[in-house]
Formats: structure tokens, C-alpha cells, sequence
């Protein structure tokens, strides 16, 4: 039990910045699943076919998010997820062609990937 309470102990940094990776896919699955508009993007990217695409994202970001949340497998999750964030990156680059995130571009995607790829190399 006390490793699932230290999984949450806020004056851990490292906790922090994993907590935040796994709690931001969460409006990311949301969308996947809610937000008709979402596979508009999967069908933009050229993946086929996009609905499968848009579901199968959908469930693996299920997965990192409770992994990275609770703290499960840690290394491995965030090294999952870093690598999907970059999958994403490069979608949203082969899409728009943008750079910045408030006007489309693929730097949000870029951004967390980074951030997961850290909580991977401190596990």
C-alpha cells in the first residue's frame, strides 16, 4: 500500500510531472471517442481506415494514461507514450505543416513527448 501512496506524494516532482502526463491524454481520449470532429483529423492524416485508427489510438491512450496516473510499469509506459506522442507529432505535421500548437502545429505533441520520454529515462 505505501507504494501506491508514494506514487502520489506531490512533493516528489518526478510524481508530478508523470501525474500531468498521464492526466493531459485525458480530454485527448475523450475527444477519440465523443468528438465527431476527431476523426476528421485520422481521415486528414491518411490513416486506414481512420475509424479503426481513431479507436485503437484511443485504447492505447487509455492504457498510458492509467499507467502513468498510478504509476504502473512507469519506464515502459512512458517510453510507450513518448512514442506515440511522436506518431502524433508527425501526423500533425503531415497535416498542417505547422509548428505551433495555437495554430494547428505539432508542437503540443513534440512538447509531450519530450515530457514522457523524461518520466521514462527517471522511471
Amino acid at each position: 500500500m505505501q507504494g501506491i501512496v508514494d506514487n502520489f506524494n506531490l512533493a516528489n516532482e518526478w510524481n508530478i510531472l508523470r501525474l500531468i502526463c498521464g492526466l493531459f491524454f485525458i480530454p485527448h481520449i475523450y475527444a477519440k471517442f465523443y468528438v465527431p470532429e476527431a476523426l476528421g483529423f485520422f481521415v486528414a492524416a491518411k490513416f486506414k481506415p481512420a475509424a479503426l485508427w481513431m479507436y485503437v489510438a484511443g485504447v492505447i491512450e487509455i492504457v498510458l494514461a492509467t499507467g502513468l496516473i498510478f504509476g504502473i510499469a512507469t519506464t515502459y509506459v512512458a517510453a510507450v507514450a513518448a512514442f506515440h506522442l511522436g506518431v502524433a507529432a508527425v501526423a500533425v505535421y503531415r497535416v498542417t505543416g505547422k509548428w505551433l500548437w495555437n495554430i494547428g502545429g505539432y508542437e503540443y505533441c513534440l512538447f509531450w513527448a519530450l515530457c514522457c520520454a523524461v518520466v521514462a529515462m527517471h522511471g
